[in-house]
């Protein structure tokens, strides 16, 4: 027969149990205030780091993305607000904002002729023209994280990836996955968006139609009034240019 456990052993049973939780509730809290201590002491070594090479920070586009990246890693968003410590310090809060104001600038300008949607390719190249001088510290990183803090605007301002394409999408909308399809095949036909290639992906004549006429209507596909063809204006390169 089993024999009965005894109050004395279940007290001793509990006791120990609370001071196990109790000491494995102390190691947690050790280790959490020692990571925070060591996150502290990053976040000072990388404001020391960020005043040593602000200078390099701010003309060199590869050196930028990596600091990004560092501050990224710890928490840290240096674009956080344009008066923030870190803008101060670097002024690359500032940096992005201007920035951000060019890129509407361009986009504005040219939507005429591409219909809201330019390559990134494009949109550095007319940045790099913008204000009358050369800004070719500007890379697409810089882009990305500009558009990013244009995001308060609405969804007027996106990143679209189109094959291997990055595009900028500055009118409201979505574009579906039958858009961008198309748009990859136009990217891959100088701006051409041939029916025949359409039709190869086993598309039906509807969703053909649905997807042209959602473009066309977007105006981010024109109509050829000689031949009829179909292009991307965003997606056609010059011979000449």
């Amino acid at each position: 027969m089993r024999r009965n456990v005894g109050i004395g052993a279940v007290k001793k049973q509990n006791m120990a149990k609370y001071k196990l939780t109790q000491k494995g509730t102390e190691i947690a809290e050790l280790q959490l205030q020692n990571v925070t201590q060591q996150m502290e002491t990053f976040k000072t070594s990388l404001e020391e780091f960020a005043a040593k090479y602000k200078s390099e920070i701010k003309k060199n586009p590869e050196f930028r993305t990596k600091f990004q990246t560092m501050c990224a890693k710890i928490g840290v968003d240096p674009l956080a607000s344009s008066k923030g410590f870190w803008a101060q310090l670097l002024g690359v809060g500032d940096f992005y904002y201007e920035l951000g104001v060019q890129i509407i600038e361009v986009c504005l300008a040219t939507r005429c002729s591409n219909g809201g949607i330019i390559t990134m390719e494009e949109l550095c190249s007319q940045l790099g023209k913008s204000s009358g001088k050369t800004r070719k510290d500007v890379q697409s990183d810089d882009v990305i994280r500009a558009i990013g803090k244009l995001s308060v605007l609405g969804d007027g301002f996106k990143i679209v990836k189109v094959g291997k394409n990055i595009m900028i999408q500055s009118v409201p909308g979505e574009l579906s996955m039958d858009h961008t399809v198309a748009l990859d095949i136009a990217s891959r036909n100088n701006g051409m968006l041939p029916y025949d290639a359409l039709l190869q992906l086993n598309w039906n004549g509807l969703r053909i139609s649905t997807v042209m006429d959602g473009l066309l209507q977007q105006g981010m596909l024109w109509v050829d009034d000689v031949d009829g063809s179909h292009w991307v204006p965003a997606l056609f390169k010059s011979p000449f240019s």
